[in-house]
């Protein structure tokens, strides 16, 4: 960034300076030994501030922990909604003619809810706005599954090409048959190989 005398320059805007006239194209033009004897010096950019907006209005200015409470909880209801309407139609087919639920279905309903009410609880919990955000942040808050852990396939030895096949297996292969000045051969699947 660019300043003169405390002030902020702009490239490619014009700019004044002890009564002369700068074009918006001369910061681009010149060197920075023509800015510097002038008395333009190059400062750093002071980096911006940042917060996040659904927590806070500002820097150090957080929004209403009661009213994020209150929208957090709702959220994650809305979010269990949108997760058991899928299959909401297999209990009212249950409720009105009474076919069964598939188990797989029941479970994962009950899942969804536990999860839904763990978020509900933890995020209540909260006394601040930054625990909060801490909590809504966090990849606990995000998890709606079960974190299955998979464990490494052991390999199996490979075999080995010296290892001989076995007369179980059926085999494609190419029998010769004559003897040094001449033969002929045929293909076919035969059990075992032929010397």
């Amino acid at each position: 960034m660019l300043q003169l005398n405390g002030k902020t320059l702009r490239y490619d805007k014009a700019f004044t300076h002890d009564g002369i006239q700068y074009p918006a194209n001369w910061l681009r033009l010149t060197s920075l030994e023509e800015k510097q004897a002038i008395g333009i010096v190059e400062v750093p950019d002071q980096p911006q501030a940042v917060w996040d907006q659904r927590f806070y209005w500002g820097v150090d200015n957080p929004k209403d922990h009661t009213q994020l409470v209150e929208q957090w909880v709702a959220q994650v209801k809305q979010t269990a909604g949108s997760m058991l309407s899928p299959t909401d139609w297999y209990i009212v087919r249950n409720s009105e003619n009474g076919s069964p639920v598939p188990q797989e279905v029941l479970d994962r309903r009950i899942e969804i809810r536990s999860y839904s009410n763990q978020k509900e609880t933890a995020i209540e919990a909260t006394t601040t706005t930054e625990e909060l955000a801490a909590y809504v942040t966090s990849p606990e808050f995000s998890q709606w599954e079960v974190v299955e852990v998979v464990e490494e396939p052991v390999e199996e030895p490979t075999s080995d090409s010296s290892t001989p096949i076995s007369g179980d297996e059926d085999i494609d292969s190419i029998i010769l048959s004559g003897g040094p000045g001449g033969g002929s051969f045929s293909e076919g699947t035969t059990d075992t190989l032929a010397p």
